[in-house]
């Protein structure tokens, strides 16, 4: 129970005696003497014993406050166990006796015999007797039940001396009655107003549950108030200094870069990092000979890259590199290099020299001082950091790192590192199998989490304070009211059974383990694999979505929504991001980039150009100004804004913006965007009338989708490419026949309604195109594509391309003699074009506050 008090004159600890901490000690002396022929209370059954014990284990080890609750709270849980009133009122009988300080003496006095006693290995349970009575899948939970007395008191009696002149404080005023109300007013410490701390443990349980919160919902969290609670926290405590680690959190995650930055300041200056940053408890003080000033370094560096500053990041990242290897802090140094390979990997940087020293310093071992490309210092780096993770055990970090790699393989080709000598045959692509592999790399090490001793006792408190919380609620009076008596009463133990069973894996390696298949659907999106991606986000959104940030969990279901916008239509995905916003905070950045996506794609399909500009300028406030930073936000911005002329049929100014899109993405080696700009490149050409030009950009891009296996992108340029070869001429009608035919197995298997739209208004351009094929004799094949690409198109309201088919449709029927059907065909032409001519924002949903 240490941590829990005031500090004399001397500054040595004085402990805070509460009604509750009495009542405490009272029930774990009738627990552990149920055995006793005095005992002083006689429990109906043996189960009302251990649930009494399981009971008082979550009372030492709730982390809901850091403040020492109530007397009267007590008493509620203590009537919400059931079956046990009558020790309910024994308890209350007890402390009425107590009605001065010599009492209280006499009561420690007892206590101290009382431990005495505990010594005998015969006053603990039997583990047998909680195997006996269903406590068999909890072993562990046993046997701390059994050293709940010893433990409890051992604790209690160091910090209280049972001094002539105890300290009495209450928790919470006027719940208390009898005895303890003279003592209650005769109090010594005049902040009365700050309230009685819990044990240090509790105290540190309560502050990484917070932490943990503060990064699943940051918004959950008011700036002011939270920071107010941990003020309140830091003068009750002020030797415990992780409580400005979390101030520091605090402001990090809600942006505040000042406060952030002089909290983490005043964390190191105040504690020197003595209390550590990857475990509970800190280190021997013997390895802080020289400080632990690397670790600041990381947190500096980690702040850094939060606000979009790379190279101060880089700068404090290396510094922290270096002062570990002087300081032989492997495990920091491991955390660095992962947090210089996450940096790397997330920015943009065309030259690192100047940064992390010289092109040659990371390839001295491998190329006899060979420069290397920014991705191959990544390449290293990421194995470096992988073998010291290995070595060292760091489980988590080894699985990260395995998830690292295979982002890397996902989006660049390995090259050889060695610049001379023989080379062994290679192919200049990106490999699926190696992605593959690394994830489930990834997965198999945190299967084997329990494995050589690296899985301990997940004790974080999270499971008491959940049980204790379960406990009130169901001796909450409303909340009888709304249940039936008969349920609770036989009931209520089970409810808490199976509200919070305690987890044998740590929250950081479900977060990692969600994490895997977060990136299986990126790397199946990327492959073109909707199905695939849909089934790994619902996996993350079902099964991870307890451990998973509140930035992560919307990212699954951006990418739900996403699946709905391309096979359901605008409808489907703008109900499904109603719910979204009103489980996420509108101020989530994966939502409001998707709402303005949807609304942009829309906006362009209606016709609505205003408004897709409009759109387009707000992708641009959402990226930092910084270079290197939100360069895939960038990236789609440009995208997005020349896509936008390319409608407005402004060609030379959207050729103009793609052009210097892909000089940026090569000079930051973003391969795999360039095969999109290169194929909008080609899509300008095309539209502009200039489909020999448009030859050369869609091949080019075409070639960029075979090496990194874009397979769906692939097939999207094939469909482009044929239609290209089809307007040079209706001699290449065959040629691209069997082009779009190649491609639509994939297209079929994969495409979204409005590829799969284009497809089918390509294939039946080619047969009409074609001289050797007579529309009298196989009406249907062009008619059935036509009819298929018109109703997807329509789901989409992508008027100009339903226009098409359909006026497509109505040649057709008016060649055949179908008059009725012509007519209902040039009605649907109409229709579209006048939409087209005048957009109508139909669900009259803003643009504006996105």
């Amino acid at each position: 129970m240490a941590g829990g008090g005031s500090l004399k004159e001397g500054g040595s600890p004085v402990f805070d005696i509460t009604p509750h901490k009495i009542a405490v000690c009272h029930l774990v002396q009738v627990f552990a003497l149920h055995t006793q022929p005095d005992m002083p209370f006689a429990f109906q059954s043996i189960s009302q014993h251990h649930r009494l014990g399981l009971f008082l284990f979550s009372l030492t080890r709730s982390c809901e406050s850091f403040l020492d609750p109530s007397l009267e709270e007590l008493l509620n849980q203590l009537k919400a166990l059931g079956g046990l009133a009558m020790l309910s009122e024994h308890l209350i009988s007890n402390l009425l006796v107590l009605s001065s300080p010599d009492d209280l003496f006499n009561f420690f006095d007892k206590l101290r015999e009382f431990h005495e006693l505990l010594e005998d290995p015969e006053v603990y349970c039997e583990a047998a007797e909680f195997e006996e009575y269903g406590l068999e899948n909890d072993a562990q939970a046993a046997e701390n039940l059994t050293h709940i007395p010893s433990k409890f008191l051992s604790s209690f009696l160091e910090d209280n001396q049972a001094s002539d002149d105890p300290r009495i404080k209450h928790g919470d005023g006027g719940s208390q009655s009898g005895g303890l109300i003279p003592l209650l007013n005769n109090n010594f410490r005049t902040d009365d107003n700050l309230g009685v701390l819990r044990s240090r443990w509790q105290i540190e349980g309560y502050l990484n549950m917070q932490a943990d919160l503060l990064e699943k919902d940051a918004i959950s969290f008011p700036l002011y108030s939270f920071s107010a609670t941990l003020r309140q926290l830091q003068k009750l405590a002020p030797e415990l200094h992780r409580a400005r680690y979390l101030q520091y959190l605090n402001a990090l995650y809600h942006n505040d870069y000042l406060s952030a930055l002089d909290e983490l300041h005043c964390y190191f200056d105040y504690s020197a990092g003595m209390e550590g940053l990857f475990s509970r408890s800190p280190s021997p003080s013997s390895e802080f000979e020289v400080g632990r000033f690397e670790t600041a370094l990381l947190c500096l560096g980690t702040l850094q890259c939060h606000f979009g500053h790379p190279k101060k990041a880089l700068e404090a990242l290396t510094e922290a590199v270096r002062i570990a290897q002087q300081n032989n802090d492997d495990s920091c140094l491991a955390y660095t290099l992962a947090a210089i390979c996450k940096l790397l990997s997330e920015i943009g940087i065309s030259n690192m020299t100047g940064i992390i020293g010289s092109p040659y310093s990371l390839g001295t071992t491998t190329g006899l001082g060979t420069p290397l490309s920014t991705q191959q210092q990544l390449l290293v780096l990421l194995k470096r950091s992988l073998e010291r993770a290995d070595h060292l055990k760091l489980t988590n970090l080894l699985a990260f790192n395995h998830l690292a790699l295979a982002k890397f393989d996902l989006k660049h080709v390995k090259k050889p590192l060695l610049s001379f000598g023989p080379k062994a045959s290679m192919k200049l692509r990106t490999c699926p199998t190696s992605v593959c592999r690394e994830l489930r790399l990834s997965s198999h090490v945190l299967s084997e989490f329990g494995a050589d001793g690296l899985l301990q006792l997940n004790d974080t408190g999270a499971f008491s304070t959940s049980w204790l919380k379960n406990l009130s609620a169901v001796g909450n009076p409303w909340l009888k009211k709304l249940q039936k008596p008969r349920s609770l009463s036989v009931n209520d133990y089970d409810t808490f059974q199976f509200y919070a069973q305690p987890n044998p894996m740590p929250g950081s390696v479900l977060q990692l383990a969600g994490a895997s298949y977060l990136l299986r659907a990126t790397s199946w999106e990327h492959y073109g694999s909707a199905p695939l991606v849909r089934m790994n986000a619902l996996v993350y959104a079902t099964c991870f979505a307890d451990a998973a940030s509140s930035s992560e969990l919307s990212l699954a279901y951006v990418k739900l929504i996403q699946h709905l916008s391309v096979f359901k239509g605008y409808t489907e995905a703008f109900n499904a991001l109603k719910l979204a916003e009103d489980k996420f905070s509108v101020s989530s950045t994966h939502i409001r980039l998707l709402k303005l996506q949807l609304l942009h794609e829309r906006a362009l399909h209606r016709g609505n150009l205003q408004e897709a500009q409009q759109v387009c300028d707000q992708f641009g406030v959402l990226a930092s100004s910084v270079t290197g930073v939100h360069m895939e936000l960038k990236t789609e911005a440009s995208l997005r804004h020349a896509r936008t002329l390319l409608a407005a049929n402004q060609f030379s100014q959207a050729a103009a913006v793609a052009s210097n899109l892909f000089c940026t993405c090569y000079k930051f080696n973003m391969q795999v965007e360039n095969a999109t700009v290169l194929l909008l490149l080609a899509e300008i050409h095309k539209k502009s009338g200039d489909a020999v030009l448009g030859l050369s950009y869609v091949l080019a891009s075409l070639s960029f989708c075979k090496t990194f296996n874009l397979d769906l992108l692939e097939a999207s340029a094939t469909v482009t490419l044929a239609e290209l070869w089809l307007s040079l001429g209706s001699s290449h009608a065959k040629k691209a026949s069997s082009l779009i035919y190649q491609a639509l197995p994939m297209i079929l298997g994969h495409g979204g309604l409005e590829l799969r739209a284009r497809a089918n208004i390509a294939v039946a351009k080619c047969l009409l195109a074609d001289p050797s094929y007579l529309v009298s004799e196989d009406p249907d094949a062009v008619l059935d594509p036509l009819s298929q690409a018109s109703e997807e198109l329509q789901i989409l309201e992508y008027h100009e391309m339903a226009a098409e088919a359909f006026y497509l449709m109505a040649i057709i029927f008016n060649s055949l003699g179908r008059l009725d059907e012509r007519e209902n065909s040039a009605a649907s032409f109409k229709k579209h074009v006048i939409a087209l001519e005048n957009p109508q924002d139909e669900d009259n949903l803003p643009t504006h506050g996105v």
